[in-house]
């Protein structure tokens, strides 16, 4: 089983490679905001795309909206979901 630390870099590894992100995974903060000014940038598109990559790679379902906005914050909270869930792969 893999560490947090090991996990979030698998995460940030993961965000890098679906949404052809052009910061590297090792520059990504665990806290740093994905979406919005000063963060990552992302938009509804790579949501899409994350949502869709979390539930192949961590079997992480996201149901609706609400619950989109609440994981989908940070590398720390996309973590805190995965774990609540049982781990993931």
């Amino acid at each position: 089983m893999s560490t947090p630390t090991e996990r979030k870099a698998q995460i940030k590894t993961m965000l890098v490679e679906n949404l052809m992100l052009q910061t590297p995974a090792e520059e990504i903060g665990d806290d740093l905001p994905l979406f919005g000014p000063g963060g990552l940038g992302l938009d509804s598109v790579d949501a899409l795309q994350l949502v869709v990559a979390l539930e192949k790679n961590y079997a992480l379902k996201i149901s609706d909206a609400a619950a989109a906005k609440g994981i989908l914050q940070s590398v720390n909270t996309i973590f805190a979901a995965i774990e609540k869930n049982g781990g993931g792969n």
